[in-house]
């Protein structure tokens, strides 16, 4: 069995459920972003529209996008099976894989779980989102809770809807193992873990904003995060990269190279080796990889999937009003080129009739049966926005262009990329 990375929100490079949730948000959150929810009379959004476009694809060169590429939403959805009870305390792990930021972090065991220190206003964001911005909330990890930390480190789980997760109590003490910088906070949030599923995960976080610091911040901190802006790509795109781990293929040795085969970016190949000239060179880094099997065609596919992903989180970001300072991006996409190959048949089969149409059906789509064989599919990509300690939502004030500059930037890219 491969050593998988759990890697979830804020995982890479980061500093640092509500009671009622709308039963369209949750029924709609089902499929893990691999088969498209488009209601029968919804106008087709651009993003849909994109992904018809494609001219070339997997498999042969049918005009008709691959099963793996029709998204609902271009969102990753909830999993039946992600509601469980939190599990016992001897059976967290302190969380290892993180390529910078802050301490604290936990995961249970099977690494379907990401547990990590967060500040109220976080949490409040998250509840928020589900219940009035269900759109975006689509984009977001799944949100299964929080755990509050007492004092001598007992943790105890406080219920976010009897649909999602089991209240239990965990009396034992939980202590993780690090002791570097951590949030000062007693509450943890229990989120999913965006590469659980994968084989071996890339994984690629994205930092947004000309502007990181949010209005409440120090003088200090801003005159700091300012230097950041002005010495990387934040400055004129809107972004940087703040990690990667792209798996190298079996028995892959060499500098930055780990004992599963991933070579690591840490938070300084953003700070100090990418600029302007080379960012395109930088996101090639992470998508193609011929030592792992992820040629020319399958990368251009990876390209175009999360371009159409992040197309849709444009359109949303649009047509909202919020502030979010230093919220990430978070790519995942299966790194065997084997595994990912064989991911986008299994995925494209059922979904294409005689003609070499995609079907899809709410009706079918609701069936059990279904539901079944969707959870079973091997998991392909998925991106999600993530990070919310310096999020609100800002009726009144308009979209946030200050995320949306770093949004356009990194599609620019994508778009490049997938060029066939």
């Amino acid at each position: 069995m491969h050593n998988e990375p759990d890697v979830a929100a804020g995982s890479i490079g980061h500093e640092s459920g509500p009671e009622d949730i709308k039963p369209d948000v949750e029924e709609g959150r089902r499929n893990g972003g691999r088969k498209a929810v488009i209601p029968r009379h919804a106008e087709r959004t651009e993003s849909e529209f994109l992904l018809l476009q494609v001219p070339r694809f997997f498999g042969g060169n049918s005009p008709t996008p691959p099963a793996f590429l029709v998204i609902a939403n271009g969102a990753s959805r909830m999993k039946d099976n992600m509601a469980k009870p939190l599990p016992a305390a001897a059976d967290l792990v302190d969380y290892n894989y993180a390529v910078a930021g802050h301490d604290g972090v936990l995961c249970d065991a099977d690494g379907e779980l990401f547990i990590k220190p967060c500040t109220l206003p976080e949490v409040a964001f998250y509840e928020a989102s589900i219940q009035d911005h269900p759109d975006f909330a689509e984009y977001m990890p799944t949100f299964l809770g929080t755990l509050e930390l007492s004092d001598n480190q007992n943790v105890s789980i406080e219920e976010q809807g009897a649909a999602l997760i089991a209240k239990r109590s965990i009396p034992e003490p939980v202590v993780p193992t690090k002791t570097g910088k951590r949030i000062a906070t007693n509450t943890a949030v229990v989120l999913e873990n965006a590469a659980h599923g994968f084989v071996r995960p890339n994984i690629l976080d994205v930092k947004l904003g000309v502007r990181l610091w949010a209005d409440d911040a120090h003088q200090d901190k801003k005159k700091r995060f300012d230097l950041v802006t002005q010495e990387t790509t934040h400055k004129d795109l809107g972004f940087r990269i703040a990690g990667m781990r792209v798996w190298q293929g079996e028995g892959a040795v060499g500098a930055d190279i780990d004992q599963d085969g991933y070579k690591i970016y840490n938070k300084d190949y953003g700070r100090f080796s990418v600029n302007t000239s080379n960012v395109n060179e930088a996101f090639r880094n992470f998508i193609f990889a011929e030592s792992a099997g992820i040629d020319e065609e399958l990368g251009c596919l990876v390209a175009q999937a999360f371009l159409a992903d992040l197309t849709r989180i444009q359109e949303v970001l649009e047509g909202q009003e919020s502030r979010m300072f230093s919220a990430s991006l978070l790519f995942v996409f299966e790194g065997d080129g084997t595994a990912l190959r064989c991911a986008m048949e299994d995925a494209s089969k059922p979904a294409i009739n005689g003609n070499g149409h995609h079907i899809v059906d709410e009706d079918e789509e609701e069936a059990d049966e279904d539901d079944e064989e969707e959870e079973n599919l091997p998991k392909i990509y998925t991106l999600k926005v993530i990070d919310f300690a310096h999020a609100q939502w800002t009726p009144g004030m308009g979209p946030d262009e200050n995320a949306l500059t770093g949004v356009r930037s990194v599609a620019r890219i994508l778009r490049d990329l997938g060029k066939a």
